[in-house]
């Protein structure tokens, strides 16, 4: 069924990769990555992929430059060895927020970054909850675009909330688009955080759109949690509203700067997320729930390598 399908991992995130190949029911191809004294990285493939359909798993989080780098080098590798095809998984894109000039004398780097994994090699990329959906366009090669929100919501509805109890929140008004699905699949009322942004580091949340709120069991959703501020404020806003109880749900846990100390200082009853980039054990919050997307990537994979359809993956 994989006579010629080779599952490759860089070092960002092998747990997930293991996973995926246990789901396609594929051993991971052996590689050696290692660095060279001065950081620069080595590399080299353990086995043929001459005329192989070949995936590389490789999140890049941080550290991004590093994976990333790690990634074109992977890419790049598999090429020069004949590889008929190679996809890049990336369950976590960097450099994601930086996809338009929003001022003066800026770079676009999410599009530099996708010229680079298109010159380094890349026939297609496979990718999920990109932080903005236009990133697609910025590849010059087919791109797969998964969403986390199905298995996000499967989880929260086996929770059971009434209907009558229940408030979906959006975190700011950039996120309406999303929490209106999450709203639709899962059920209750929607509400939006007015959220002001103060300056370049700081937002300041405001009020609220929509509800009601008091007494009722709130869900927020973001595609990301990175230093936490955003989402902890908009949490804060709820509970002055309010809620009984705040759940808070994200594809990726990116978990950087002040983030562990917010979210366990905010009042959150269970913080769920993807595993799609590694929460080292440090980071871990005792309310955090962590869920797999193994199964979504490896069926995407598999479809992808037979030339099916992947569209009832992310409709």
């Amino acid at each position: 069924m994989y006579d010629h399908l080779t599952l490759l991992s860089g070092r960002a995130h092998p747990q997930l990769a293991g996973e995926i190949a246990e789901y396609l029911g594929i051993r991971l191809a052996s590689v050696e990555l290692s660095n060279f004294p001065d950081g620069e990285i080595s590399l080299k493939l353990n086995q043929n992929v001459r005329g192989r359909d070949v995936f590389i798993v490789q999140p890049t989080s941080p550290p991004v430059n590093d994976n990333l780098m790690e990634l074109l080098i992977l890419m790049d590798a598999c090429r020069r060895a004949s590889a008929e095809r190679i996809t890049a998984v990336i369950p976590y894109f960097g450099y994601a927020r930086q996809d338009r000039k929003d001022s003066g004398r800026v770079p676009i780097t999410s599009k530099l970054v996708a010229n680079l994994i298109n010159e380094a090699g890349a026939d297609r990329v496979l990718a999920m909850d990109l932080h903005a959906a236009q990133i697609q366009g910025f590849f010059d090669t087919p791109v797969d675009h998964l969403y986390a929100a199905p298995i996000l919501d499967r989880y929260f509805r086996s929770l059971n909330i009434p209907d009558k109890d229940l408030v979906v929140v959006s975190p700011d008004e950039g996120s309406i688009k999303r929490t209106l699905q999450h709203n639709n699949n899962i059920g209750g009322t929607l509400a939006i955080v007015d959220k002001r942004r103060k300056n370049a580091i700081e937002t300041q949340q405001a009020n609220i759109i929509g509800g009601p709120i008091e007494g009722k069991v709130a869900l927020l959703f973001d595609d990301m949690i990175s230093t936490g501020g955003s989402i902890v404020g908009a949490v804060n806003v709820v509970k002055e509203q309010g809620a009984k109880e705040i759940y808070v749900g994200a594809s990726h846990a990116v978990f950087c700067g002040p983030a562990i100390k917010l979210l366990s200082e905010a009042p959150i009853k269970e913080i769920v997320v993807t595993n799609s980039l590694p929460i080292p054990d440090q980071d871990k919050l005792s309310n955090l729930r962590t869920i797999s997307i193994a199964p979504l990537l490896g069926e995407a994979i598999r479809r992808i390598h037979r030339n099916e359809s992947v569209s009832h993956l992310f409709d």
